[in-house]
C-alpha cells in the first residue's frame, strides 16, 4: 500500500520563482529556446513515468529481489521493461549535449526526474543513476576515440555504465586498492583483481555494461598518488565476452532490487581514461555527480514518506482531537491529523522535503551556471559554491532521508512496522545513502577542512554573501521580517563559530575532525533557513488566493519557530568538541 504524486507545483514554485532559473536560461546561449511551459512539460512526463511505471515495481521489488545464477543476475520482474521504457523516453539523453546525441537540457531539470526516480523506486534508480556522472567523466578526461565509441552508447542508454572503486580491504580509503593494469602492445591494458559492493556490476538490462575501474599501473607510485582509471566493458566490439565475472550478489537490508555485486577482473582488457596515475581526478568528475544524486535520494525518501504519512493520517481515525482547524469539538473520533503530536511530525515531513527541494534544485542550477553562464566570473562563482555545497547535500539530505522515514513511521504506528505499509521499505532502502559515494562523516571532513579551512574562506564567503543578501532583501517585507533577521543570526553564528574552529585548529589540529559531524549539520539547518526565508519572500509572487502562498507562509512560521534549539544543540556540541576524545 504506497501510493506517489509527483510534487510538481512545488517543483514549478521553485524553478520558477525560488532559483528564478527561466530568466538564467534566457541570458545563456545553450538554453535560451528553455522557458518555463517546456520544463513543466518534462516535469510532467517525468512524473508520469515515475508513477505508472516505477512505483508499481517498488514493493514487488524489494520482495523478490535479484537472482544470481552461475555468474548471471536478473533482476526483479518489470524492471528490464521499466528501463526499456525509460529509454524510449529519451531520459538518458535529458542533461547531455546535443552535439553528443543529447537533449542539451539543464542538470536543473535532471535533478528534478531524479529526485522522481528516487522517491518511486530507488533500488531500481542504482542501476541508471550513475550514467550521467559517467558522461561527465569521459567526456572531460577520456581520449576523443574513446568517447566517440561509447559516449553514444552511454547518451542513449544502451549500455550502462558503474563505478569500480571499492576492493574488500580498500573502501573509503582507495589508496589501499590492489587491482593491477599491465599494458598491451596495442594501446589497451590487461586487468587483474577484485571489486566490491559494484552497484549494477552485473544485470539484464543491457547487453553491455561499461565498467570504469580504478587500478594500478606497473611501478605506480604508492598511495592515491598511483591510481588510474580505466574503461573495462562487458562485452567486446568482436562479440567476445571480456575477462570480467560476477561471482556474487549482497543480500542487503534495503534496495534489494539493486544488484550489488562482486567483480573479478581476470586479464579483462580496458583502455585508460586521462593520464596515468591520475585516476582519481577523473574519476572525482563522476563521484561529484553522484554525491548530488545521492543527496537527491535523500529528498526522495523524505517526500514519499511525507505524501503517505499524510496520507494514513487523514484516514487513520481515533481518539478525540483537542482542537480542530474549525474549532468545533467533535463528537466522535477524528483523524489523527488533527492531533497536535501528528500535526508536529507532518509539518516537519512538509518543511524538510520542500527546504530541501529548493537547496537540492539550487546546487544543479548551479552547476549549469558553473558550465554555461555567459560571465566567466559568474561561472566561478557557481563553481565554487556547487563544491561547497556538494558534501552538504550528500550527508544532510541523506540523514534527513533516514530520520524523516523513521518519523513518518511513528505515524503509521505498528501498521508502519509490517511489510503490508511499505514505509518500512522506505526506511530500509534509505540508510544505505548515508554510507555510499563517501561516508557523512567523510563528507563532514571534506566540509570543514577542505572546503572551509582549506582555501581560507573563499566559498565558504560566497555563501555567507548569499545569506546575508537574501537576510537583506526579506527584511523589506514585513510579514518576512522575522525569517530574515533570524537568517542573518545564522548567519553571524556560522561566522563566529569558523572563527572559532580556526583558531582552536592552531592548538589542536584533531578539533576540526571533532567538530566536522556537527558543523556539517548546522550549514544543513542553515541552508534549510534559506530554503524557507527565500521561499516565503517570493511567495509574494503569487496569487494572494493562491492556496500554495498560505502554504510557504504557514511552512516558513513553523520551521522558524522550531529552528533555535536546532542551532542551539549543534553549536553547543560543536564547543564541547574542544574536549579530546579518550580512546576506547
Amino acid at each position: 500500500m504506497w501510493s506517489y504524486q509527483a510534487p510538481l507545483r512545488d517543483m514549478q514554485f521553485v524553478l520558477e520563482h525560488w532559483l528564478q532559473a527561466p530568466q538564467a536560461w534566457s541570458r545563456s546561449p545553450t538554453f535560451e529556446a528553455l522557458d518555463m511551459p517546456l520544463a513543466v512539460q518534462v516535469l510532467e512526463e517525468a512524473g508520469r513515468f515515475s508513477q505508472g511505471v516505477l512505483a508499481p515495481l517498488n514493493s514487488s521489488g524489494d520482495r523478490q529481489g535479484c537472482r544470481w545464477t552461475a555468474g548471471q543476475v536478473s533482476t526483479p520482474d518489470g524492471f528490464a521493461e521499466a528501463y526499456r521504457a525509460y529509454v524510449d523516453g529519451g531520459w538518458p539523453s535529458l542533461a547531455c549535449a546535443e552535439a553528443l546525441g543529447g537533449q542539451g537540457l539543464p542538470q536543473l531539470l535532471d535533478a528534478a526526474l531524479q529526485e522522481m526516480l528516487y522517491a518511486t523506486n530507488h533500488a531500481w534508480a542504482m542501476y541508471t543513476g550513475i550514467s550521467h556522472g559517467a558522461y561527465l567523466c569521459l567526456k572531460a578526461h577520456a581520449a576523443p576515440w574513446l568517447q566517440a565509441r561509447y559516449l553514444p552508447e552511454i547518451v542513449s542508454g544502451q549500455a550502462l555504465p558503474t563505478m569500480c572503486l571499492t576492493e574488500p580491504q580498500a573502501g573509503s580509503d582507495v589508496g589501499l586498492l590492489r587491482c593491477r593494469a599491465t599494458p598491451e602492445g596495442d594501446g589497451s591494458y590487461r586487468l587483474h583483481g577484485n571489486k566490491l559492493f559494484i552497484s549494477g556490476g552485473e544485470h539484464d538490462l543491457t547487453t553491455n555494461i561499461l565498467h570504469l575501474v580504478l587500478a594500478r599501473l606497473p611501478n605506480a607510485p604508492p598511495g592515491s598518488r598511483g591510481i588510474s582509471l580505466f574503461l573495462v566493458p562487458k562485452q567486446l566490439d568482436d562479440g567476445r565476452a571480456n575477462g570480467v565475472h560476477c561471482d556474487g550478489i549482497e543480500h542487503k537490508m534495503g534496495i534489494k532490487g539493486s544488484a550489488t555485486c562482486s567483480l573479478i577482473f581476470e586479464g579483462a582488457q580496458g583502455w585508460l581514461i586521462g593520464d596515468a596515475n591520475q585516476g582519481l581526478a577523473a574519476m572525482f568528475v563522476m563521484m561529484n555527480s553522484a554525491r548530488l544524486h545521492v543527496g537527491l535520494q535523500g529528498l526522495g525518501h523524505v517526500e514519499a514518506a511525507w505524501q503517505n504519512a499524510l496520507e494514513y493520517a487523514a484516514g487513520r481515525v481515533q481518539m478525540r482531537a483537542p482542537l480542530r482547524p474549525d474549532g468545533v469539538l467533535a463528537q466522535v473520533a477524528d483523524p489523527i491529523l488533527y492531533h497536535p503530536a501528528m500535526r508536529r511530525v507532518l509539518l516537519e515531513l512538509r518543511t524538510t522535503s520542500e527546504g530541501l527541494r529548493a537547496i537540492g534544485y539550487w546546487a544543479a542550477h548551479l552547476l549549469d551556471q558553473a558550465e554555461h553562464a555567459p560571465d566567466p566570473q559568474a561561472q566561478q562563482r557557481a563553481g565554487q559554491l556547487a563544491q561547497l555545497l556538494t558534501p552538504i547535500i550528500k550527508a544532510f539530505f541523506t540523514e534527513q532521508g533516514f530520520r524523516q522515514a523513521s518519523n513518518a513511521l511513528q505515524v503509521f504506528g505498528g501498521y508502519g512496522y509490517v511489510a503490508e505499509f511499505a514505509i518500512e521499505q522506505t526506511l530500509r532502502d534509505s540508510r544505505i545513502a548515508m554510507i555510499y559515494e563517501g561516508s557523512n562523516e567523510i563528507q563532514a571532513n571534506d566540509l570543514l577542512l577542505r572546503k572551509v579551512l582549506g582555501d581560507e574562506g573563499r566559498a565558504f564567503g560566497l555563501l555567507l554573501t548569499e545569506l546575508r543578501d537574501e537576510a537583506e532583501q526579506g527584511g523589506e517585507w514585513a510579514e518576512c521580517a522575522g525569517f530574515a533577521a533570524a537568517l542573518g543570526n545564522l548567519c553571524e553564528v556560522l561566522t563566529v563559530v569558523v572563527s572559532g574552529i580556526r583558531a582552536r585548529a592552531r592548538e589542536d589540529s584533531e578539533y576540526p575532525y571533532r567538530a566536522a559531524g556537527d558543523f556539517l549539520q548546522l550549514c544543513g539547518v542553515t541552508l534549510l533557513a534559506l530554503a524557507w526565508a527565500r521561499a516565503a519572500r517570493v511567495s509574494r509572487a503569487l496569487p494572494e488566493d493562491d492556496p500554495l502562498r498560505a502554504d510557504k507562509l504557514q511552512s516558513a512560521r513553523f520551521f522558524f519557530n522550531y529552528l533555535p534549539s536546532r542551532v542551539a544543540q549543534y553549536r553547543v556540541a560543536i564547543e564541547n568538541a574542544c574536549e579530546a576524545l579518550p580512546f576506547v
